[in-house]
C-alpha cells in the first residue's frame, strides 16, 4: 500500500491538470458572481452556469488591460488556464483575459424575483419588525448534519453562548431543497 501525504496528492494532481493540453488554453463562459478585489490588484470571483461554479483568479497586471470590472450578474467568457492552487488543494481557472457578454440568466432570474417581491410590498420598511438587540433564541434552518450548523453553533457558543438555538431540519442541496426549506420554515 502506497501512503501518500496530502501535499504530495495535490502535487500529484496539479501535474495532471498541468500536463493537460485542453485545460493549459481554454476558455469557458459562465456568470459571474462573488467577485472581489483585493489590496494587492488581484481579482477573485466565480464562474457559474446551471449546474455548477468554477472558482477564477486575475493577477493585478492582467487586471489592468480590462476595460472595466465584472460585476455581480455579468455573462462573460473567461480565457486561460486550470490549475491547483496548492495551499488551498482546489482548482480554479487562472484568468488573463474577459469577454463581456452581457447579464447571465440567473442575475435576470434574481432580479425579476426581486422585483415581483418588491412589488407584493414584501421589502416595505413599514413590514419590518425590529430586531432584538441580544436575541433569546435563534432559529436556524440547515441540514443537521452539515458543517454548516456546526459552525454556527460554534460562532455562538463562542461569542453568546446565552441563545437558545432552534434547529429547523432541511434539506439544503438538490431539486427537493427548495420546497423543504420552505416547509421548514413555515
Amino acid at each position: 500500500m502506497n501512503v501518500m501525504s496530502v501535499s504530495q496528492v495535490t502535487q500529484y494532481i496539479k501535474t495532471l491538470l498541468d500536463g493537460d493540453e485542453l485545460l493549459a488554453d481554454l476558455w469557458v463562459e459562465g456568470e459571474v458572481s462573488n467577485f472581489s478585489r483585493a489590496s494587492s490588484g488581484h481579482c477573485y470571483f466565480t464562474l457559474k452556469d446551471a449546474e455548477s461554479e468554477l472558482r477564477c483568479v486575475m493577477w493585478r497586471h492582467q487586471v489592468g488591460r480590462l476595460l472595466r470590472l465584472p460585476v455581480q450578474g455579468d455573462w462573460v467568457e473567461a480565457h486561460g488556464y486550470i490549475s491547483v492552487y496548492e495551499r488551498g488543494g482546489a482548482y480554479q481557472l487562472y484568468t488573463d483575459l474577459l469577454e463581456f457578454g452581457g447579464v447571465g440568466a440567473r442575475w435576470r432570474e434574481f432580479q425579476r424575483l426581486k422585483e415581483r417581491l418588491e412589488a407584493e410590498g414584501l421589502f416595505d420598511a413599514a413590514r419590518k419588525r425590529p430586531l432584538p438587540k441580544w436575541p433569546r433564541r435563534i432559529g436556524v434552518v440547515t441540514s443537521p448534519t452539515g458543517a454548516a450548523f456546526q459552525d454556527i453553533l460554534n460562532v455562538l457558543r463562542a461569542r453568546y453562548p446565552l441563545v437558545e438555538v432552534v434547529l429547523s431540519p432541511s434539506l439544503v442541496q438538490g431539486e427537493e431543497a427548495p420546497e423543504a426549506l420552505v416547509e421548514a420554515i413555515g
